[in-house]
């Protein structure tokens, strides 16, 4: 079973890691519903976690964009 990756883990990330990480779970959120389609779904519940995984690392993303948004907005009022 893979360990609950915290938000302060993502944002201790890079934006490259983050769109790794994020490709990888999208990867596994298709296998997923591929594998319920067809019956062969054996932890429901994982169907779940990968989304909100998904959601939290899409949030750390937005967040950090806006952070930077507001540093260029910062330092341009300067």
């Amino acid at each position: 079973m893979a360990k609950k990756t915290t938000a302060e883990d993502l944002r201790a990330m890079s934006d490259d890691q983050l769109h790794d990480k994020l490709i990888a779970l999208k990867k596994e959120q298709f296998n997923l519903r591929f594998q319920a389609a067809s019956g062969q779904l054996a932890d429901t519940a994982r169907v779940q976690k990968v989304r909100r995984e998904i959601a939290r690392i899409k949030t750390v993303q937005s967040q950090k964009t806006q952070s930077k948004t507001a540093e260029a907005a910062a330092g341009a009022a300067s």
